[in-house]
């Protein structure tokens, strides 16, 4: 679900109408020649987040290992700016990829998820989502109920990711009702496989901080920092305000920013024309890879990056 991705509040500035030439777009797009990277097969990736979150990036995993084992990052803090689902960090703790992360995430909503996940209230969390019975009324008891607690609104937060449509949080978002095989509310909702994620976590969670903020400030914040790689995966610039309660953003001044990084980088996008003449501007390298969106119908998305040399077809 990308509904919710730790998105930057202040006004979205308008992008530049000005078109590129396939000429411009050539001179910084990295090509493959006549190989065709392959669509990843997600399931292939494990699944470390609990969440169903639209605009994940699960798929984008193989290629993730392939640029922090370029930026030599064992010794590096991995920061996300905007955190999501965090895929990304989390794979990347787990895996021993990065000394540490620091996930950034803005929507109160799913940092309350987070904060919990991380916190000693995680047992209780993966104790409730076993015992809790799906079914149409107990589900609009949890999402009506005014939370007592943050543990309990963290809970139905994940309950309302994983049983509305597309996992979106946005206000509107409406609930599942035939899913997949026709099992409704049920078709997203796996208990122990939940738990498990969620108890999975707590094993590395002294090597991941959290912030609910900003994530152009932390940016900002750390941008001196060699010791540091980023991986910054904003609210895209055509589904944003569908997925996302915090969608504006001003993707201009975050391509300014990130050229003021010392430390390495890896921006995401949707494949636009405005995006790459962003990159351009700031002598970014891009290319685009292919990825199942909605529907299961294929597309291409853009990675984005000083040198993306160690880009290899997969």
């Amino acid at each position: 679900m990308r509904s919710s991705k730790a998105i930057h509040p202040r006004h979205r500035r308008s992008l530049t109408s000005r078109s590129l030439s396939k000429g411009q777009v050539r001179e910084q797009l990295v090509l493959f020649g006549t190989a065709k990277p392959k669509v990843i097969n997600v399931s292939s990736v494990p699944q470390r987040s609990p969440f169903r979150y639209p605009g994940g990036k699960t798929w984008l995993i193989p290629y993730v290992r392939q640029w922090l084992s370029s930026c030599e990052s064992h010794d590096k803090e991995l920061i996300e700016p905007f955190a999501g689902g965090g895929i990304v960090s989390l794979t990347s703790v787990a895996e021993k990829r990065v000394r540490g992360a620091l996930m950034v995430e803005l929507d109160e909503d799913v940092a309350m998820l987070w904060e919990t996940i991380l916190s000693d209230d995680a047992q209780w969390l993966a104790n409730k989502i076993i015992s809790f019975s799906v079914t149409k009324a107990n589900v609009d008891s949890v999402l009506r109920r005014n939370a007592s607690s943050t543990r309990e609104r963290a809970f139905a937060v994940l309950l309302k990711n994983r049983v509305s449509h597309g996992g979106i949080l946005a206000n509107g978002a409406g609930l599942l009702k035939h899913g997949e095989n026709g099992r409704g509310l049920l078709s997203r909702w796996y208990p122990q496989t939940l738990r498990n994620r969620i108890l999975d976590i707590q094993s590395y969670k002294e090597r991941i901080k959290f912030v609910r903020g900003d994530g152009f400030k932390v940016l900002q914040k750390n941008a001196h920092r060699t010791d540091a790689v980023f991986f910054i995966d904003p609210p895209y610039t055509v589904a944003g305000r569908r997925l996302y309660r915090h969608s504006d953003v001003d993707h201009p001044e975050l391509f300014r920013i990130a050229s003021t990084l010392r430390g390495d980088f890896l921006i995401t996008y949707d494949n636009s024309d405005e995006i790459k003449e962003l990159a351009l501007e700031h002598q970014f390298q891009i290319a685009a890879i292919p990825m199942k969106g909605t529907h299961h119908a294929e597309k291409t998305e853009l990675v984005i990056c000083r040198n993306l040399s160690w880009l290899k077809i997969i």
